[in-house]
């Protein structure tokens, strides 16, 4: 049950409010904000302290209200209590069940005001708006270029890895993606090439023969295939690092020289990257581009959703080496290990045998 809320118009808190019955007699001192009963206002009240006394037992996630935990739970137990009259499919929340009607209306609330083109969900109309705007928020770690899609991202990744998920049923050659898996199987029916018939009329004729990706230049294929071969000739004179191409190296050696081209506009900070100064630039518009497709949080940085994520699956991959305690974040393991008793790490281990020393000492004293 959503809690409602009363403001009044001014802002501030009416010294009278107390007085008037049925109108949010109950005023949050902090904001101005009033409440039907003292129950709502507590509960509202929660926002400035940030307490979140109601806690998940399965991954340790805490909520300020009893009824965001009701929902969270239901992504653990697997309940989905809303159902669809027409199609039977069935969602652990209700905004999911609204979302999912829309493909039985055919509703398309969210309208794109440069283009006119509507959409069913919020966040298909962010995706699209990327078209106009040329932006790239999902950017590669390891190479700096950024994409408009995070499944762009992941395909893209899987260069760097050598990952190829997608393989022939025929001959078990593996791709890294679907599409270069579907060109390739061409061959066993008879069709050549392997790859699209059209591609020799295309810009991009230069084909990788080791993934399928092709490209416009024999010197851009040439810088992909180090991808492949490990290869790294551009080398770093200060640290000795290597790089597989050149842009690489001269966005590293800003490392060094401290150089910071890339200016905020909004409030002068320099970064030595344009990817960095895209992420700062979000503090500034509020921009969360990293939706989670289970609770629907949105995230300002990649790395803030993957952490977000892992409070649904429940993965721990970070450990301590004295208790073997799990932890979802490295920054939560390392406060973890970070205060020392005796020199050593104050995990669960050391603090119980240190508060057996103490009461052995208080004991003595008492003696």
């Amino acid at each position: 049950r959503e809690v409602k809320e009363e403001q009044e118009p001014s802002g501030v808190v009416d010294p009278d409010t107390s007085r008037l019955s049925g109108r949010g007699r109950f005023p949050c001192h902090q904001c101005g904000k009033s409440f039907r009963s003292s129950g709502n206002l507590k509960n509202h009240q929660r926002v400035h302290t940030r307490e979140k006394p109601f806690h998940c037992a399965t991954c340790g996630k805490r909520f300020r209200e009893k009824f965001n935990l009701t929902g969270h739970e239901k992504v653990h137990s697997g309940e989905k209590p809303y159902h669809c009259t027409q199609c039977g499919k069935s969602f652990n929340r209700s905004g999911s069940l609204k979302e999912h009607q829309r493909v039985h209306t055919g509703e398309k609330p969210y309208h794109c005001s440069l283009c006119q083109k509507s959409f069913s969900q919020p966040g298909n109309l962010r995706k699209h708006q990327r078209i106009h705007t040329g932006e790239k928020p999902y950017r590669c770690f390891l190479c700096g270029n950024s994409f408009g899609f995070a499944g762009n991202l992941k395909n893209h990744q899987r260069a760097h890895c050598g990952e190829k998920p997608y393989h022939c049923s025929q001959c078990g050659e593996g791709f890294p993606q679907l599409k270069s898996l579907k060109s390739h199987q061409k061959i066993h029916f008879g069709e050549t090439p392997a790859f699209d018939p059209d591609i020799s009329r295309l810009p991009d004729r230069y084909i990788c023969p080791q993934c399928g990706k092709s490209f416009s230049t024999s010197s851009n294929l040439k810088n992909h295939q180090r991808v492949h071969t490990g290869e790294k000739p551009f080398l770093c004179s200060q640290c000795g690092r290597s790089f597989s191409e050149k842009v690489n190296l001269k966005r590293h050696e800003r490392v060094h020289s401290g150089e910071k081209p890339y200016h905020c506009t909004t409030c002068g900070k320099s970064f030595n990257h344009s990817g960095s100064l895209t992420n700062h630039q979000r503090i500034h518009t509020g921009e969360k581009p990293f939706h989670c497709s289970l609770c629907g949080n949105n995230f300002r940085f990649a790395g803030d959703l993957k952490n977000h994520q892992r409070s649904h699956s429940g993965e721990k991959p970070y450990h301590c080496s004295q208790c073997g305690e799990g932890f979802t974040q490295l920054r939560s393991l390392k406060s973890h290990e970070r205060i020392s008793i005796g020199g050593k790490p104050a995990c669960a281990f050391n603090v119980i045998v240190q508060e057996e020393r103490e009461v052995e000492g208080e004991e003595s004293d008492v003696k």
